[in-house]
Order: C-alpha cells, then structure tokens, then sequence
C-alpha cells in the first residue's frame, strides 16, 4: 500500500521515524527499537538514509523488515548529494527490488570537503523525484521547511523551490521540527497560496534532553519559544524530569495540531520506543476522536 492513499483516507494517522546504526555492531539494537514502535500500530515507519549515505544499505533491510515481518507500511529515505547518479539509480532499484513502495526523496547534506555540485550528482531534490519516476510507481515523499531553509535567505523563494519539486512528482510533504505551531499554520497558509496541495505532515521532535535540543539547532535552525526555554531551563539538569517534560510538550503540540484538523502527523522517535509508547499513551483517547 502506498502512503499517500493511507493519508487520503479519514481517521488520524500518527507515523514515526527509525535510524539505521552507524555500525552493524548496532544493527540488532535498532531492530528491536523498531519492532517496539510498530507494536503502536502506526500508519508507517520511515528509515532514514544516515549521515552521507553510509548506512543506505541498511534503510532498505530495516524498510523491507517494517514491511514484510512487522506488516507496517515504511518509507526509504533516499539522499543524493553524496552519491553519484549512477550509484543513486542502483539504490532505487534495491529499494523496487525489496518491494518498497515509498521513498522520501531529499538532497541531504553536502559531505565536508566535497565540491558540490559536480557534473557527476543531483544538484537539487527535485531532480531525484524525477529520476524516482523513472524507475517506476513510487510513492514520492518530500520535506519542506516551515521557518525557511537554512541555505535560503527568502522564504517567498524557498516556496517556490518547493512548488517545482512538488510539481516534479512528490506525493507528500513532511516538515522539519518545529516547536511553535503558530509557524507550521502560517506555513500552510503561504504554500496553499502558492498551489501547493499535496497533504503537509508536521514533523514533530520531542526533545528530552539539554544536548539534543542544542544538536537540534544546529541542523536545522529551528526557533525555540519562550515556552519551551523556560521549560529547559527548570527542567534541564534532570535527565528524568526533562524527558517526562518534552514529552508533555510534544504531546501538547500533537493535540493543538489534530485540534485545529491537522489529521496526519510524523514524530521523530529518534530510535526511542519508550518516548514513543510514552505520546500515544498521552493520546489513547485523543486518536479515537
């Protein structure tokens, strides 16, 4: 089944997001993490495609383990700026091989000392949605940014970046974490403007640590609200008392969002099946509603 045709139908769909380890020696640690978060019933579990795509091998085992053992829909991460075209094509066609259906589509991160773009790679996400297409009838996924790219100096241009790749073939849109949820309803609002239909899910980060919100910032340069720094502030030398308070936070966010009729939403459990069991424990009887 494709992700896309679960989106479109009614109810609340709550997915979450697994890493494959950096070492095999992690393998069967992340696997267990998995098979924990899939016994939550969630509409799908994406797999990410690891730093330079060192662990791409791995994002179709475990994305073919979700699918075929657990009998959870998943979605391949796929990144481009670190493989070359014809490497990038061998992945897609791993991925068809393994019955994946889904595949979010990103550029990812320039590898450090690389000279991008070369003439040899995907210069831009929408590329690779073209080249998925190709390859056959993939559900294409996407991220957006609701504060804005950090490689973007103009939101209106970043918009309109992601029109063309939505216009490429993308099915989805997934955001970037976020923790006021005033910027994800303005940003809907911009793009909806700008003709972009396609159902939006906001990527919800539940941030249980001091170091995990500062790692946070740095990769995505995300805003932090009043709210949650006086959260981290009384709360952040207390690994337990800070995990239990992110939690509470992002389970806040997940319930204004399906309050204002946002019905799909994506949490990065981060490889974590107690913060995970922890939320929908939160929103047993929300998700009946």
């Amino acid at each position: 089944m494709k992700i896309i045709d679960k989106l479109n139908q009614k109810g609340i769909h709550i997915s979450f997001e697994v890493f494959p380890p950096k070492t095999e020696a992690g393998f069967d640690k992340v696997l267990s993490a998995t098979d924990e978060i899939a016994k939550l019933n969630p509409s799908y579990i994406s797999v990410t495609y690891g730093a330079g795509g060192g662990t791409s091998k791995n994002t179709a085992k475990i994305a073919s383990h979700i699918k075929d053992d657990l009998g959870v829909m998943s979605l391949a991460h796929l990144t481009c700026a670190s493989s070359t075209r014809e490497e990038v094509g061998e992945v897609i066609e791993n991925l068809k091989a393994h019955g994946i259906e889904n595949i979010l589509a990103l550029r990812g991160d320039i590898p450090e000392g690389m000279t991008f773009p070369d003439g040899d790679r995907f210069h831009y996400a929408y590329e690779l949605v073209q080249e998925i297409k190709k390859h056959g009838d993939f559900c294409i996924g996407a991220a957006c940014y609701p504060e804005g790219h950090v490689e973007q100096e103009h939101k209106e241009d970043d918009i309109r970046y992601l029109k063309q790749k939505v216009d490429s073939g993308v099915d989805f849109l997934t955001t970037q974490m976020f923790f006021d949820n005033d910027i994800h309803y303005n940003f809907l609002y911009r793009i909806r403007e700008a003709g972009i239909t396609v159902p939006v899910l906001p990527g919800i980060m539940p941030i249980t640590s001091a170091a995990q919100m500062k790692r946070s910032q740095e990769l995505s340069g995300t805003v932090f609200p009043r709210r949650f720094l006086a959260i981290l502030d009384r709360f952040g030398s207390s690994p337990e008392a800070m995990k239990q308070a992110g939690i509470a936070y992002a389970t806040d966010q997940i319930i204004d969002l399906l309050a204002n009729g946002v019905n799909n939403i994506h949490i990065y459990s981060m490889n974590k099946p107690e913060i995970a069991v922890a939320i929908m424990n939160n929103l047993s009887e929300i998700i009946k509603c």
